[in-house]
């Protein structure tokens, strides 16, 4: 599978969960679009608002994205801020939070970056 980043092609060897389920090719529920970031309602929430920002291009983790194209990594972060206010999160002094879990200890599973919204409940800390 192929990835299109500023009229450059990018090799991918497999498509990774999100790039299928964001050329429809497995179900997902969408949530909100931008031009670099699709929002997708979480399988396995951990809070009543679970929505995961993921990039449409497969940048590994964070820190490549941000090296690599920090303008969708805004548009990532303005996504997920769309996504709060949508869900209700920015009111009343709700709350949110925004987690990108970077590398396999730290409990990445999809090796395509992804930001967590959660809220909705009252959110610990530490977190994890």
């Amino acid at each position: 599978m192929a990835a299109t980043l500023r009229g450059k092609t990018l090799r991918v060897a497999d498509a990774t969960l999100f790039q299928r389920i964001i050329a429809g090719e497995i179900p997902g529920e969408v949530v909100a679009e931008s031009e670099h970031a699709v929002a997708l309602r979480d399988i396995a929430p951990t809070a009543p608002t679970h929505v995961l920002v993921v990039t449409r291009v497969p940048y590994p983790d964070v820190e490549t994205l941000a090296a690599q194209d920090p303008d969708a990594l805004v548009d990532l972060h303005r996504l997920a801020a769309r996504v709060a206010e949508r869900e209700g999160l920015t009111a009343d002094g709700e709350g949110w939070r925004l987690v990108f879990n970077s590398g396999p200890r730290a409990g990445q599973s999809v090796p395509h970056v992804h930001g967590h919204v959660i809220g909705g409940r009252d959110l610990g800390w530490p977190p994890g």
